[in-house]
Protein backbone atom coordinates (compact mmCIF):
# COMPACT_ATOMS: atom_id res chain seq x y z
CA UNK A 1 0.00 0.00 0.00
CA UNK A 2 1.66 3.37 -1.13
CA UNK A 3 1.85 5.62 1.40
CA UNK A 4 0.09 8.83 1.16
CA UNK A 5 1.05 12.85 1.65
CA UNK A 6 -0.77 13.39 4.50
CA UNK A 7 -0.43 11.53 7.99
CA UNK A 8 -4.23 10.41 8.41
CA UNK A 9 -7.03 8.55 9.80
CA UNK A 10 -9.19 7.03 7.05
CA UNK A 11 -12.89 5.87 9.02
CA UNK A 12 -14.70 3.70 6.88
CA UNK A 13 -18.81 4.22 6.47
CA UNK A 14 -21.52 2.20 4.96
CA UNK A 15 -21.71 0.80 1.55
CA UNK A 16 -21.91 3.30 -1.08
CA UNK A 17 -22.10 6.09 1.11
CA UNK A 18 -20.09 9.78 0.60
CA UNK A 19 -16.54 10.48 1.97
CA UNK A 20 -16.67 14.08 4.74
CA UNK A 21 -13.39 15.03 4.66
CA UNK A 22 -12.57 16.57 7.96
CA UNK A 23 -10.03 18.87 8.16
CA UNK A 24 -8.86 20.06 12.06
CA UNK A 25 -8.36 23.72 12.88
CA UNK A 26 -4.91 25.25 14.43
CA UNK A 27 -3.25 22.89 16.72
CA UNK A 28 -5.29 20.40 15.70
CA UNK A 29 -5.09 16.50 14.38
CA UNK A 30 -6.54 14.33 12.45
CA UNK A 31 -8.33 12.81 15.23
CA UNK A 32 -10.61 16.06 15.84
CA UNK A 33 -13.38 16.35 14.25
CA UNK A 34 -13.83 12.11 13.83
CA UNK A 35 -16.35 11.60 16.63
CA UNK A 36 -18.80 14.73 15.24
CA UNK A 37 -19.19 13.12 12.24
CA UNK A 38 -19.52 9.87 13.68
CA UNK A 39 -22.57 11.64 15.50
CA UNK A 40 -23.56 13.89 13.13
CA UNK A 41 -23.06 11.41 9.59
CA UNK A 42 -22.57 7.94 10.79
CA UNK A 43 -23.11 6.02 7.46
CA UNK A 44 -20.33 8.71 5.93
CA UNK A 45 -16.97 7.35 5.47
CA UNK A 46 -14.22 10.04 6.83
CA UNK A 47 -11.18 10.81 5.68
CA UNK A 48 -9.36 12.99 8.33
CA UNK A 49 -5.55 14.53 7.45
CA UNK A 50 -3.28 16.21 9.23
CA UNK A 51 -1.82 19.50 8.28
CA UNK A 52 1.64 19.73 7.54
CA UNK A 53 2.88 22.88 8.43
CA UNK A 54 3.71 23.88 12.34
CA UNK A 55 3.04 27.29 13.79
CA UNK A 56 4.96 27.38 17.43
CA UNK A 57 4.60 23.28 17.07
CA UNK A 58 0.51 23.60 16.46
CA UNK A 59 -0.18 21.51 13.24
CA UNK A 60 -1.61 23.96 10.24
CA UNK A 61 -2.66 23.07 6.80
CA UNK A 62 -1.01 26.37 5.41
CA UNK A 63 1.23 29.16 6.76
CA UNK A 64 0.08 32.69 7.78
CA UNK A 65 1.60 35.65 8.10
CA UNK A 66 0.30 36.92 11.33
CA UNK A 67 -2.95 36.52 12.91
CA UNK A 68 -5.70 37.02 9.67
CA UNK A 69 -2.69 37.12 7.06
CA UNK A 70 -2.44 34.07 4.61
CA UNK A 71 0.37 33.59 2.52
CA UNK A 72 -1.34 33.00 -0.46
CA UNK A 73 1.14 31.22 -2.00
CA UNK A 74 1.29 28.44 0.59
CA UNK A 75 -2.33 28.51 0.73
CA UNK A 76 -2.36 27.70 -3.04
CA UNK A 77 0.50 24.68 -2.71
CA UNK A 78 -1.76 23.33 0.49
CA UNK A 79 -5.11 23.16 -1.70
CA UNK A 80 -3.12 21.18 -4.39
CA UNK A 81 -1.83 18.90 -2.36
CA UNK A 82 -4.87 18.25 -0.30
CA UNK A 83 -6.58 18.03 -3.77
CA UNK A 84 -3.88 15.31 -4.97
CA UNK A 85 -4.07 13.30 -1.65
CA UNK A 86 -7.82 12.91 -1.42
CA UNK A 87 -7.48 11.76 -5.52
CA UNK A 88 -4.88 8.93 -3.70
CA UNK A 89 -6.76 7.88 -0.77
CA UNK A 90 -9.79 7.03 -2.85
CA UNK A 91 -8.01 4.94 -5.00
CA UNK A 92 -5.94 3.58 -2.06
CA UNK A 93 -9.14 3.21 -0.01
CA UNK A 94 -11.63 2.50 -2.84
CA UNK A 95 -14.15 5.08 -1.87
CA UNK A 96 -16.27 7.43 -4.79
CA UNK A 97 -13.71 10.33 -5.46
CA UNK A 98 -16.42 12.14 -7.25
CA UNK A 99 -18.62 11.92 -4.01
CA UNK A 100 -16.28 13.55 -1.22
CA UNK A 101 -17.17 16.82 0.68
CA UNK A 102 -15.14 18.47 2.84
CA UNK A 103 -15.87 19.07 6.43
CA UNK A 104 -13.35 21.67 8.61
CA UNK A 105 -12.92 24.24 11.31
CA UNK A 106 -10.89 27.31 11.10
CA UNK A 107 -7.87 26.72 9.24
CA UNK A 108 -9.56 23.42 8.01
CA UNK A 109 -12.19 25.50 6.93
CA UNK A 110 -9.98 27.61 4.68
CA UNK A 111 -8.10 24.98 3.34
CA UNK A 112 -11.23 23.51 2.11
CA UNK A 113 -12.55 26.97 0.72
CA UNK A 114 -8.79 26.66 -1.18
CA UNK A 115 -9.58 23.33 -3.17
CA UNK A 116 -13.11 24.28 -3.84
CA UNK A 117 -12.08 27.83 -5.83
CA UNK A 118 -9.05 26.22 -7.12
CA UNK A 119 -9.41 22.38 -7.68
CA UNK A 120 -13.58 22.76 -8.14
CA UNK A 121 -13.41 18.64 -9.51
CA UNK A 122 -12.00 17.74 -5.93
CA UNK A 123 -15.41 18.14 -3.81
CA UNK A 124 -19.02 17.28 -4.17
CA UNK A 125 -19.61 20.35 -1.71
CA UNK A 126 -18.78 22.01 1.75
CA UNK A 127 -19.41 22.40 5.46
CA UNK A 128 -17.12 25.19 6.15
CA UNK A 129 -17.18 26.19 9.93
CA UNK A 130 -15.99 29.43 10.80
CA UNK A 131 -13.84 30.30 7.26
CA UNK A 132 -13.35 33.82 5.62
CA UNK A 133 -12.54 34.07 2.36
CA UNK A 134 -8.62 32.25 1.80
CA UNK A 135 -7.86 34.27 -1.43
CA UNK A 136 -9.35 35.54 -4.84
CA UNK A 137 -8.92 32.76 -8.05
CA UNK A 138 -7.21 33.87 -10.79
CA UNK A 139 -9.88 32.06 -12.63
CA UNK A 140 -13.62 31.83 -11.70
CA UNK A 141 -14.46 28.07 -10.77
CA UNK A 142 -17.19 26.55 -11.73
CA UNK A 143 -18.99 25.06 -8.73
CA UNK A 144 -22.83 24.95 -10.44
CA UNK A 145 -24.80 23.29 -8.12
CA UNK A 146 -21.97 22.45 -5.18
CA UNK A 147 -23.87 22.89 -1.63
CA UNK A 148 -21.64 24.74 0.66
CA UNK A 149 -22.32 25.76 4.67
CA UNK A 150 -21.05 28.27 5.70
CA UNK A 151 -21.09 28.68 9.45
CA UNK A 152 -20.18 32.18 10.67
CA UNK A 153 -19.84 34.34 14.18
CA UNK A 154 -21.38 37.29 14.36
CA UNK A 155 -18.32 38.18 17.11
CA UNK A 156 -15.80 35.91 15.77
CA UNK A 157 -12.40 37.82 15.80
CA UNK A 158 -10.70 35.48 13.40
CA UNK A 159 -13.26 35.58 10.74
CA UNK A 160 -14.47 39.38 10.22
CA UNK A 161 -18.24 39.72 8.74
CA UNK A 162 -16.69 41.20 5.63
CA UNK A 163 -14.43 38.30 4.96
CA UNK A 164 -17.00 35.69 5.13
CA UNK A 165 -19.49 37.98 3.46
CA UNK A 166 -16.95 37.88 0.32
CA UNK A 167 -16.55 34.19 0.59
CA UNK A 168 -20.14 33.32 0.22
CA UNK A 169 -20.17 35.85 -2.77
CA UNK A 170 -17.22 34.70 -4.35
CA UNK A 171 -18.48 31.24 -3.77
CA UNK A 172 -22.16 32.07 -5.37
CA UNK A 173 -21.01 33.93 -8.07
CA UNK A 174 -19.36 30.60 -9.59
CA UNK A 175 -22.54 28.67 -8.59
CA UNK A 176 -22.79 27.39 -5.40
CA UNK A 177 -25.75 26.76 -3.53
CA UNK A 178 -24.60 28.37 -0.20
CA UNK A 179 -26.50 28.11 2.96
CA UNK A 180 -24.66 30.97 5.11
CA UNK A 181 -25.90 30.55 9.03
CA UNK A 182 -24.66 33.13 11.72
CA UNK A 183 -24.60 32.69 15.32
CA UNK A 184 -24.64 34.78 17.55
CA UNK A 185 -21.03 33.55 18.98
CA UNK A 186 -17.61 34.18 18.19
CA UNK A 187 -14.88 31.63 17.12
CA UNK A 188 -16.58 28.85 19.31
CA UNK A 189 -18.55 26.47 17.77
CA UNK A 190 -22.36 26.40 19.90
CA UNK A 191 -25.40 23.96 19.97
CA UNK A 192 -27.33 25.82 16.90
CA UNK A 193 -24.40 25.61 14.74
CA UNK A 194 -23.97 22.04 15.20
CA UNK A 195 -27.91 21.58 14.65
CA UNK A 196 -27.23 23.27 11.64
CA UNK A 197 -24.31 21.25 10.22
CA UNK A 198 -26.46 18.12 11.10
CA UNK A 199 -29.43 19.95 8.85
CA UNK A 200 -27.53 19.89 5.88
CA UNK A 201 -25.48 17.10 6.37
CA UNK A 202 -28.84 14.93 6.60
CA UNK A 203 -29.62 17.05 3.11
CA UNK A 204 -26.59 16.69 1.23
CA UNK A 205 -24.98 13.42 2.78
CA UNK A 206 -26.96 11.13 3.81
Amino acid sequence: MAELAFQHRYVPGAAGAPTLLALHGTGGTEEDLIPLVRQLAPQAHVLAPRGRVLEDGMARFFRRLAIGVFDEADVRRAAGELSDFVAAAAEQYGFAADRVFALGYSNGANVAAAVLLLHPQRLAGAALLRPVLPLTPEQEPNLEGRPVLIAAGTSDPYAPVARVEALAEVLGRAGAVVDLRWAQTGHELIPPDLRGLKEWLDLHVA
